[in-house]
């Protein structure tokens, strides 16, 4: 079953089951981290809470880890219970950002061990175009205990990646811009390029040119040039951009992938390990 949803499912699923249904805002702007916030607070989809993407899915940056690296699994778990989760809620994510936010948010419930996360395909401005209300209103959800179960094969780093470099039963997916894989303009970080051997697969590549989700078939055809055997690890500039894809490649039927959460920023913290520059295939 596909974790996409339409507005139409959400709007459903909000008034048949709201007692064990949680709705949370994920939209942030990396270049003004506060303006997410500050949207939610001027209006959302009824009910629902707001988790902040530096602030709650993210701890403090250090000299290695990336720039948005993982929150601590026990302090996003005592957030999520204050938000009314706990891994038998039924949880429903959205952004306005063509989901790259709420796929790092289902992503981080995931490797929780929460498995009823679903994301509102098309996010905001799908649910509004589709004629639902909004509100200001913030809710005071009834607090419940989120106890994880992290599921710790599916997270790499760094060490764990450079091991990867060269194997042939491993893939490394670069869900950046092509002009950031290749190193030809790198706006955020320190170095360009790429990790040596890497795909480049744009996380948009996920999208229809309306800004949905393409469908499970489209999806398993975007991705046909991998060996669905293969180990397939996602990295992007800070673990943010990559979820898409690790979203992308499950729906499409792909059950190895794992998430190299420091991703470039991470990676290129560490002076000896080997980059690479311009194209290495035709993706």
């Amino acid at each position: 079953m596909s974790v996409l949803k339409s507005p139409e499912w959400v709007y459903k699923r909000l008034r048949e089951n709201p007692d064990q249904t949680v709705i949370v805002d994920v939209r942030f702007h990396l270049t003004k981290p506060d303006e997410g916030r500050k949207t939610y607070t001027k209006s959302h989809v009824p009910r629902a809470v707001y988790i902040d993407l530096k602030e709650d899915l993210s701890r403090n940056a250090e000299v290695h880890g990336g720039r948005h690296p993982l929150q601590d699994p026990d302090r996003l778990a005592a957030k999520l219970g204050k938000i009314g989760i706990d891994r038998e809620t039924d949880v429903i994510v959205y952004d306005d950002s063509g989901g790259m936010f709420a796929a790092r948010f289902w992503w981080q419930l995931h490797y929780l061990g929460h498995d009823s996360v679903y994301i509102m395909d098309g996010g905001l401005s799908n649910w509004i175009k589709s004629g639902y209300a909004m509100t200001a209103e913030v809710p005071r959800p009834i607090q419940r205990e989120f106890k994880p179960a992290l599921r710790e094969n599916e997270l790499l780093d760094a060490g764990d990646v450079l091991k990867r470099i060269g194997r042939k039963s491993s893939i490394l997916i670069d869900a950046r811009d092509p002009s950031r894989y290749t190193g030809e303009n790198e706006p955020l970080d320190h170095r360009a390029g790429h990790i040596p051997g890497a795909k480049n697969f744009f996380w948009k590549g996920n999208l229809t040119e309306s800004g949905l989700w393409k469908s499970k078939e489209q999806l398993r055809q975007h991705y046909a040039v991998l060996d669905p055997d293969s180990e397939i690890v996602v990295y992007c500039g800070s673990g943010v951009s990559a979820c898409p894809n690790v979203l992308g490649l499950k729906e499409a039927g792909f059950e190895n992938v794992k998430l190299y959460a420091g991703s470039w920023s991470d990676w290129i913290s560490y002076p000896d390990h080997p980059i690479s520059t311009g194209t290495e295939d035709d993706t």
